[in-house]
């Protein structure tokens, strides 16, 4: 008679972490942990190691030390008497404007020529294959340096606004002037307003301002749930109910109503002097840079919206003409939305790109974060690896929160499947 009993356990060995399939991968990863924290550690150990020999070790309180230089453009109070912190804090704002700004507007154009490449009318596609091939073809520094000569030789001087038959005029009914130092615009002014707020004791944020905007998100979250309701009502029924004036509504109209409370007017610049004086001042260096950095990325969001689009298939836009679509509704409602599944990882890649190089900004004189942590502060401090250090981290941490908040509305636009 025979008897079956079960197999041994295999007893673990040591020689298992090597041999074993199990466990060779999860060694190798430990091992090379382990190697890469020695690595660090080492480097860093030599480098404290070294600048202390130099008489040079590292030390962030230059921070507190007063910074004595001026910054031209700026969004919050700044002197020459202000540290070093706070001239770095005027730099990073002034690189988050010309990022935000930059995204917008080369969005909205990269989006603009990406679908008219795809038109059937043939002069306007080709021109819009010279504005991508011109523009991404040509390396972005030339552009800033070429639309910054631009607004310096073409734009007339403030002087030219003065006298009875000046040689310049303002535009707008007198409320917008365009110089060769910059532009003036109007400036939001509250009769009634409610204050500043200070964060963190190094600026003050305008209570008017956040009430507007809380205002607007307020709108825009009712906006969506009026939006939800309607995609519901139309499952159920089969017809979509008419929307859009609630949705606007409910946007602008709460907002209109807090400006006027807070006796919202214009202050409009004036020449005083040698300059105007009043309303919101742009520099030219600031426009260049803005500019040139959207009409540059825009070339490439272009081709990457055309790549979208033709990544749908052509019996989408055919089922939607068959069942009496318009061709732009057939743009907007059926062949865009799918597209952006295509669109938006790259896109991602063209915001970073966007914001990294705006640390060109020096070529044309904007004090960016690069040109005042990166550059007069280290020179000045000779604090060049703590400088370094912390310029690298302020763009890591921007291109961190870009990637989280575009990856975040890919999730949110992603297609589902049933």
């Amino acid at each position: 008679m025979t008897t079956v009993s079960d197999a041994p356990k295999a007893t673990f060995r040591l020689s298992m972490l090597i041999y074993d399939t199990r466990y060779r991968s999860m060694t190798i990863q430990v091992v090379a942990l382990f190697a890469f924290m020695l690595m660090a550690a080492w480097l860093i150990n030599n480098t404290a190691q070294n600048l202390a020999a130099l008489g040079k070790p590292i030390d962030f309180g230059f921070f507190t030390e007063r910074a004595g230089y001026d910054i031209n453009q700026r969004l919050i109070d700044y002197s020459s008497n202000s540290s070093h912190l706070r001239a770095s804090v005027v730099g990073l704002l002034n690189t988050l404007l010309v990022a935000v700004l930059g995204c917008a507007l080369a969005t909205v154009v990269g989006v603009t020529i990406g679908v008219l490449r795809l038109s059937k009318n043939w002069l306007v596609a080709r021109i819009m294959t010279v504005y991508v091939e011109t523009f991404r073809n040509v390396p972005v520094l030339l552009w800033i340096v070429f639309f910054m000569a631009i607004l310096i030789e073409n734009l007339p001087p403030p002087n030219a606004f003065r006298g009875a038959d000046p040689a310049a005029s303002m535009l707008f009914g007198d409320s917008v002037a365009l110089t060769n130092r910059g532009f003036y615009i109007p400036e939001p002014l509250f009769s009634r307003g409610l204050g500043d707020i200070s964060i963190f004791g190094a600026f003050n944020v305008s209570l008017e301002l956040l009430a507007v905007l809380a205002m607007l998100v307020g709108g825009f979250f009712a906006a969506g749930l009026i939006r939800k309701r309607a995609d519901r009502i139309q499952e159920a029924t089969g017809v979509r109910p008419t929307t859009w004036y609630l949705r606007l509504g409910v946007i602008v109209l709460p907002v209109v109503a807090l400006l006027y409370a807070l006796g919202f007017y214009l202050g409009y610049p004036a020449l005083k002097g040698f300059n105007f004086q009043g309303g919101i001042y742009m520099r030219n260096s600031l426009i260049a840079l803005w500019l040139a950095l959207s009409f540059y990325t825009a070339a490439f969001i272009a081709e990457i919206v055309r790549s979208g689009i033709l990544a749908i298939s052509k019996g989408q836009t055919e089922a939607a003409a068959a069942l009496g679509i318009r061709p732009n509704r057939i743009m907007s409602l059926v062949i865009l939305p799918q597209a952006l599944r295509v669109i938006i990882p790259p896109l991602i890649s063209q915001y970073l790109n966007l914001t990294k190089n705006s640390s060109l900004a020096i070529a044309v004189g904007y004090m960016d974060i690069t040109g005042t942590l990166g550059g007069i502060t280290m020179n000045q401090t000779g604090r060049e690896l703590e400088c370094v250090l912390m310029l690298m981290l302020v763009y890591l941490v921007i291109s961190l929160i870009i990637s989280v908040v575009m990856n975040w509305y890919n999730n949110r636009v992603k297609l589902v499947e049933r």
